[in-house]
């Protein structure tokens, strides 16, 4: 009985990934970086998640969306840090193809989740700002539910059409990929099939999934910034830019190393720029979020300095 594999006519059974460094002496000094680096990520993004759900004054619509937040940059870093690490210590620098396309799957997934989540929460600002008035009852509690179903289920047929695209493709031979986990664009330098309809796949695809998002936060805050420049209070001013300033500096960085990454496919080699935007998309991104989000916020300091010390909100 034939494997799934040579069905698809693949011939290569695992990829070879070289990691962001090819001398081994310098092997000890990453696993160690990432290592606290994976460690700071998810013990930051597990403490905003803990302060959200046991501060009673962060129930909120924002701090919902944040909470969630907080769960996708724990799974984005989860799903390539680990295993990089593994190969570090075991000197073995092989995955398997189902290996390869399975991490491709849930980093899409993620990431997809991660676009929709940042838009809901520009709408969140925009109508805490600019509609105060009907905020509670638009933005609801099964609203938010709503939202973040919405999210995942289009970010999982987003994930799920990539990777069954991808599963398409003949693999040859070489089977070595110049990056520290597997992705769509390295996986495309590899094949002995014609990607072109891939390449337009990821690019469309990822047109709906980036470019819709970017309008609607674009959009959002054009408003919001109307609506801050009237209010009369320096302080409230002060305020709202600072809540929304946070946002949107997350929005940068998130979609900036995005469109790097995937707007760009079939022009030039893939290059070690894109093992540095990689370190941005599962590692520096993740591990930004809790920093900006709790640096100039005051009720998220407060409330994390009470989990830690055992204190609760007398509110």
């Amino acid at each position: 009985m034939q494997s799934k594999l040579e069905a698809n006519g693949t011939t290569i059974t695992e990829f070879i990934l070289l990691g962001l460094v090819e001398s081994p002496e310098l092997w000890p000094v990453i696993f160690v970086i990432f290592f606290f680096a994976y460690l700071i990520t998810v013990g930051g993004n597990l403490s905003i998640l803990t302060a959200v759900l046991v501060e009673s004054k962060l129930h909120t619509p924002m701090y919902f969306f944040l909470g969630n937040l907080s769960v996708l940059d724990v799974g984005c870093i989860t799903v390539t840090i680990p295993s990089m690490l593994g190969r570090l210590l075991s000197h073995k620098r092989a995955v398997s193809y189902r290996a390869c396309i399975t991490q491709i799957f849930f980093f899409h997934l993620l990431v997809g989740v991660d676009c929709f989540l940042l838009t809901a929460m520009a709408y969140d600002r925009f109508l805490a700002i600019c509609r105060p008035l009907t905020y509670s009852t638009r933005m609801s509690h099964i609203v938010q539910r709503i939202l973040v179903a919405a999210s995942w289920t289009c970010s999982f047929a987003n994930a799920l059409t990539h990777t069954v695209a991808i599963s398409t493709l003949n693999f040859c031979g070489p089977n070595v990929i110049n990056h520290f986990y597997c992705d769509l664009p390295q996986l495309f330098q590899l094949s002995c099939s014609s990607t072109q309809l891939n390449e337009l796949l990821l690019f469309a695809v990822g047109f709906i999934m980036a470019g819709t998002p970017t309008v609607l936060i674009v959009t959002s805050y054009i408003h919001v910034a109307a609506a801050v420049l009237r209010i009369r209070s320096a302080e409230g001013r002060k305020k709202a830019f600072s809540t929304c300033g946070s946002h949107l500096t997350v929005v940068a960085i998130f979609y900036g190393s995005g469109i790097f990454n995937y707007m760009r496919l079939g022009s030039t080699k893939l290059s070690d720029k894109d093992k540095a935007v990689g370190i941005f998309n599962t590692v520096i991104n993740p591990m930004l979020n809790p920093i900006i989000y709790s640096l100039r916020n005051p009720d998220v300091q407060g409330a994390l300095w009470r989990v830690f010390t055992g204190k609760r909100s007398l509110a």
